[in-house]
């Protein structure tokens, strides 16, 4: 669901005025919930918060295509969509300007990992990259946006390990 300029302004955490909201640059980015047996993959970066792999859709490619890349770029993981999770949206001011804002909307997909090795994206401020068990990845992961989303992953892994 799209937020507009009402739904904003009520987030308690940011405010974005009219002047911002119309200069207002928006962001595409994909990620990706990556299984790999009973575990999923996370970032730890240099401030020791623990993240999903995501990262802009650049010119040229599809969400599915960035999101793969990301994956593999971020976290060194080859990976295979199973499913699309759901988008999140959110807003946040750019750091280099703190007048502009930035709307951004993440397109997530259910991945299913060819292996577990991993080689984090150091240049990304990224230091570790680990499958962590289903039962500990939602408390461990550090936003609240991305625990919905792994949330959603876990429903459909749920319904994946029924039907086998």
């Amino acid at each position: 669901v799209k937020k507009d300029f009402k739904d904003l302004c009520r987030n308690p955490y940011y405010y974005v005025s009219f002047k911002e909201w119309t200069s207002m640059r928006e962001e595409v980015s994909a990620g990706g919930v990556v299984l790999f047996g009973n575990a999923i993959l996370l970032l730890r970066k240099f401030n020791g918060d623990w993240v999903l792999p995501k990262g802009k859709v650049e010119e040229g490619e599809n969400r599915q295509e960035a999101a793969l890349r990301e994956v593999l770029e971020e976290t060194g993981v080859k990976a295979d969509i199973l499913k699309y999770l759901g988008e999140i949206h959110y807003t946040f001011k750019e750091n280099w300007d703190e007048n502009r804002a930035v709307h951004k909307t993440v397109f997530w997909y259910l991945m299913q990992a060819r292996n577990m090795n991993t080689v984090p994206q150091k240049e990304e401020g990224f230091i570790d990259a680990k499958f962590i068990h289903l039962d500990r990845v939602v408390d461990l992961a550090r936003y609240d946006d991305e625990k919905e989303i792994i949330k959603v992953a876990l429903q459909e892994i749920k319904k994946r390990l029924k039907k086998n």
